[in-house]
C-alpha cells in the first residue's frame, strides 16, 4: 500500500502557503497543511483566511502540481468556545479541499472539552472533515490515554486520535498504548525527532515543539519503535519545524532533508 506524505505547516513556517506548495511538489510530498488559525499569542499568519486573492493563488498551486491539502490547523478548545465562531474557518478550508482539523484542547475542565469536542465532531461531520486530536504535554489532554478516551466518548466518524512523536516522547504515554490503538481511531501520524535529554518545562517543550525541532535520526526519540508500530498506508506528516536550520540552509532544504529522513525511517 502506498503511504501518503504531507508536509506540515510548521516545516516551513514562515513561507507564504503558494510557495509552500511548490516546495512540497519539488520534493515529492503528496500533500501539504495550512495553518488559518493561531496556535497561540503572537502567531503571526499569512490571511489565507480573508484573502481571497490568496486564496485563489493556493488553490490554483494545488490545482497545477496536484499537491492536495491534508489538515488545517487549528481548532483549540477552551472555557470560551463557541462553535459557531468557527464557521468562516471551515467554510475556507472545506474549499481547499482539507480532510482534517487539528484539534487541541486547553480546557482543564474534562467534562466541558469533552462536550465541546463532540459537538465539534459532529459540526466537522457535515464538512466531511475529522476532528483530530492532538495531545501535547502542556495541554488539558497530556496523553494518549486521555486523547483516546475523548475520541471514543465522542463515538463519531469524525472523532480521530492525532499522534505526534515529539509529544508521545515527552509524555507519559508507552508504546503499548500505542501498539493497543485501533487504526481506525487515526488519520495520519506526525512525525520528527527532538533532542533527548529534555528541559521539561512547559515554556521549554513549547519552544522546542514550535521551532526546534529536528530531523528524524537525528535526536534521542526512539523512532525505530515508533515506526514499527504505523499502521501500514497510514499518511505520515513530516512535521520538523527548526528554525535555526531553516535560518542557514533554507526552508525548502529543510523539507527535503526531513522527507528523505522519514521515508528512510519507514522503509520508503
Amino acid at each position: 500500500m502506498t503511504r501518503a506524505y504531507s508536509l506540515a505547516y510548521l516545516t516551513c513556517n514562515g513561507v507564504d502557503p503558494v510557495a509552500a506548495v511548490g516546495i512540497a511538489a519539488e520534493h515529492g510530498y503528496n500533500m501539504v497543511s495550512f495553518r488559518l488559525l493561531p496556535a497561540g499569542p503572537g502567531d503571526s499568519l499569512f490571511p489565507l483566511l480573508t484573502d481571497d486573492a490568496l486564496l485563489r493563488e493556493v488553490k490554483a498551486a494545488l490545482r497545477d502540481t496536484g499537491v492536495s491539502m491534508a489538515d488545517a490547523e487549528m481548532i483549540r478548545l477552551n472555557a470560551k468556545t463557541r462553535l459557531e465562531d468557527f464557521t468562516p474557518f471551515l467554510d475556507r478550508i472545506a474549499d481547499l479541499g482539507a480532510r482534517h482539523v487539528l484539534v487541541a484542547v486547553d480546557d482543564p475542565d474534562h467534562v466541558r472539552s469533552q462536550d465541546n469536542y463532540t459537538a465539534l465532531c459532529a459540526l466537522l461531520g457535515t464538512y466531511n472533515l475529522t476532528a483530530d486530536l492532538e495531545f501535547m504535554p502542556w495541554t488539558g489532554v497530556k496523553d494518549l490515554a486521555h486523547a483516546r478516551r475523548m475520541v471514543e466518548t465522542a463515538d463519531h466518524p469524525a472523532a480521530a486520535v492525532l499522534f505526534d512523536s515529539l509529544h508521545f516522547g515527552r509524555s507519559t504515554s508507552t508504546l503499548e498504548e500505542f501498539a493497543a490503538l485501533p487504526p481506525g481511531l487515526m488519520n495520519y501520524v506526525q512525525i520528527c525527532d527532538g533532542p533527548v535529554p529534555y528541559d521539561p518545562s512547559d515554556e521549554e517543550l513549547i519552544r522546542v515543539a514550535r521551532t526546534a525541532r529536528l530531523i528524524p535520526g537525528e535526536g534521542g526519540i526512539d523512532l525505530a519503535s515508533i515506526a514499527g508500530l504505523i499502521p501500514e498506508g497510514m499518511t505520515i506528516s513530516v512535521e520538523v519545524p527548526n528554525h535555526a536550520l531553516a535560518g542557514t540552509a533554507g526552508a525548502s532544504e529543510v523539507a527535503r532533508r526531513a522527507l528523505q529522513a522519514t521515508k528512510e525511517l519507514l522503509g520508503d
